[in-house]
């Protein structure tokens, strides 16, 4: 899936990834490659993505929304 993940100030990553887990408001989720659609509030936590290369990324964040698209995007705004 296509992975997007953004900061105020900064991409935190871009590209290709096989997984994302996050908290959101109604508990943890992962999302894998033709997701359903999906739009949630993500809360305090870490998020984990682990790319195409089998590497593990986490990213420590505060508060944020995720949007999974039709086409296998995925986008989130973090703070």
């Amino acid at each position: 899936m296509k992975l997007s993940i953004y900061s105020l100030k900064k991409i935190l990553f871009a590209g290709e990834a096989m997984l994302l887990n996050c908290q959101t408001m109604a508990g943890e989720i992962t999302v894998l490659d033709n997701h359903e659609s999906l739009i949630g509030v993500l809360t305090p936590g870490v998020i984990k993505v682990i790319d195409n290369n089998k590497k593990e990324n986490f990213f420590e964040i505060t508060s944020g929304f995720l949007e999974v698209r039709q086409g296998n995007e995925v986008r989130c705004m973090v703070d």
